[in-house]
């Protein structure tokens, strides 16, 4: 998989075919709240398989956190490791931004898979677009 920081308008329109598959098709999240305001600012990410776009995310600073967001995996292309490459390229990031936190908030089946990454869960179960998810956070040393 190629890994990159999106770049270009065609490049973010990738991820947000990505996301729309996963979130809006996939997982029945409303469009209005799957593609936000905060998609103007972010740092968006994304993966070419064979120059198909396959998996996305977006990374956000906020309350000094870098905030990972968003991070989704097309579902012909899951269980290859594209989401733990995506989730190291984002983490790369946030150091190299001098940042020593991050935060997600996971979705509940995806919890043990942030765990294996080192991300620890600090909340309770909520609701988000209508699907459990728990907040969790990593400290790098």
């Amino acid at each position: 998989m190629k890994l990159k920081i999106v770049e270009t308008e065609q490049e973010k329109e990738h991820a947000f075919f990505v996301r729309t598959e996963v979130f809006v098709n996939e997982q029945k999240v409303p469009v209005e709240e799957e593609i936000d305001e905060f998609d103007d600012t972010a740092i968006h990410f994304l993966g070419y398989e064979q120059e198909q776009p396959v998996v996305a995310s977006r990374l956000r600073f906020a309350d000094g956190y870098g905030k990972l967001e968003r991070i989704c995996v097309l579902k012909n292309f899951r269980g290859k490791s594209f989401g733990k490459d995506i989730i190291q390229a984002m983490e790369k990031v946030i150091l190299e931004k001098g940042y020593t936190k991050a935060k997600l908030n996971a979705q509940t089946h995806a919890e043990e898979f942030y765990k294996k990454l080192g991300y620890q869960t600090v909340s309770g179960e909520f609701l988000d677009a209508g699907i459990p998810h728990v907040t969790m956070i990593k400290e790098f040393s």
